[in-house]
């Protein structure tokens, strides 16, 4: 079987396509810049004899429908689908499910509806995503679509960790609560973590931090998610590269009043120009360490923000679960900053963590411990893998 997922945004469709047999990714690849006047393709695959291939077009993209049937061209032209009936399925990521989808669920009329009613949740991910669903079922009628949910890993917090302290209407009628997001690459990491361990994973405490332009901690108590960073919306919690993460919930207040700021603006401010870029104007973290390096005080600042906070989240987690057997560091700073990585874990031997210098200071791009031998809590790094996680779920879920 040979499962095809799909991640669509509002001007973008990511892909991959993946053999369940070995779980080989055969082709990947992007379609970037829908709707523009010149769009972007892009398409990488692994031909029969295990060779590589890559390759680039640029041309006109008119809508979602065009860009995920150049996607199929591209397949078909790189001889990984033959033919659609080869497809057991199509995966697609879709951010918001609420308290409704707590598994990967198979795309009906309904399933469709659902997800719409979820868009006040999500009004920059959830239309996006229902697009690439409506033209998959058109494009492909007699291949099940099955969405996969960055909320579902979440569901399984306890009320004392996802509910406000906030009047009771709010959440029974208004669905305020926390949800959570990047479930899909947290559970992926947590799986090879208990694998790593070499422990069943409903045996396994783990602090996930998932750091990249988005960032987000999660603590796992038994293999379940019982509390995480995000809430309601991608705005809370850690710093990110735009946006804020936790702050005093009265600050939007003070500057509406003072600063003459609406709904808009201030949603704009906290999303779009906060984070490391609102403190040193860069948001991404490899420049900040050069200018930081160069002895730019506002970059030492943020990165001093943004390590303090993950260090915050790693002790309130380390004491809501109690034992920890690892920590796990993933995306794109979780995965190559050995500074962030040594800021975060720094000072905490008492509780059992300490890394290993070199270890931690390797480029090695692998799954890798990153603590010293004697390190009670061990310290991964594990390059994350959503796409292949939900073409796992996908399996199960077809299967």
């Amino acid at each position: 079987m040979k499962i095809l997922v799909l991640n669509s945004g509002s001007s973008s469709v990511k892909y991959q396509l993946f053999r369940s047999a070995d779980w080989q990714s055969l082709a990947a690849g992007a379609v970037t810049r829908i709707g523009e006047s010149v769009g972007d393709l892009s398409c990488r695959w692994v031909d029969a004899n295990g060779v590589g291939h890559r390759r680039e077009d640029s041309l006109r993209i008119a809508d979602h429908r065009a860009g995920i049937a150049h996607i199929i061209g591209s397949l078909r032209d790189s001889g990984t689908l033959t033919d659609l009936a080869e497809l057991g399925a199509i995966g697609h990521r879709v951010v918001h499910g609420g308290e409704v989808f707590h598994s990967p669920t198979v795309v009906d009329d309904e399933v469709t509806e659902v997800i719409r009613e979820m868009i006040p949740l999500a009004p920059l991910h959830n239309p996006a995503h229902l697009t690439g669903i409506a033209v998959a079922r058109e494009l492909c009628p007699e291949v099940p679509s099955v969405a996969v949910f960055d909320t579902a890993f979440h569901l399984t917090m306890p009320r004392a960790a996802y509910r406000y302290a906030l009047p009771d209407y709010l959440y029974k009628e208004h669905r305020v609560r926390r949800y959570g997001f990047h479930g899909t690459s947290h559970h992926f990491v947590a799986k090879r973590a208990a694998a790593m361990l070499d422990k069943p994973l409903l045996r396994c405490n783990l602090i996930s931090f998932h750091l990249g332009n988005g960032a987000s901690a999660t603590a796992i108590e038994n293999g379940h998610s019982v509390d995480t960073s995000m809430g309601l919306t991608p705005l809370e919690g850690l710093v990110m590269g735009t946006r804020c993460g936790d702050i005093d919930p009265a600050i939007p207040f003070y500057l509406s009043k003072n600063l003459r700021l609406d709904n808009d603006a201030l949603d704009e401010l906290l999303n779009r120009h906060s984070g490391l870029l609102g403190l040193c104007g860069v948001n991404d973290m490899r420049e900040i360490h050069r200018l930081a390096d160069g002895g730019d005080d506002r970059a030492a600042l943020a990165i001093g923000v943004f390590c303090h906070r993950l260090k915050k989240y790693l002790g309130a987690y380390y004491a809501l679960l109690g034992r920890v057997d690892a920590i796990v560091f993933t995306g794109g700073i979780g995965e190559h900053d050995a500074q962030v990585r040594a800021s975060a874990c720094a000072g905490l031997t008492r509780l059992g963590i300490a890394l290993d210098d070199a270890a931690n200071r390797s480029d090695e791009a692998a799954e890798r411990v990153i603590s010293a031998p004697d390190s009670e809590v061990k310290v991964f790094v594990i390059p994350t893998n959503e796409e292949l996680e939900i073409a796992h779920q996908v399996y199960e879920a077809v299967s």
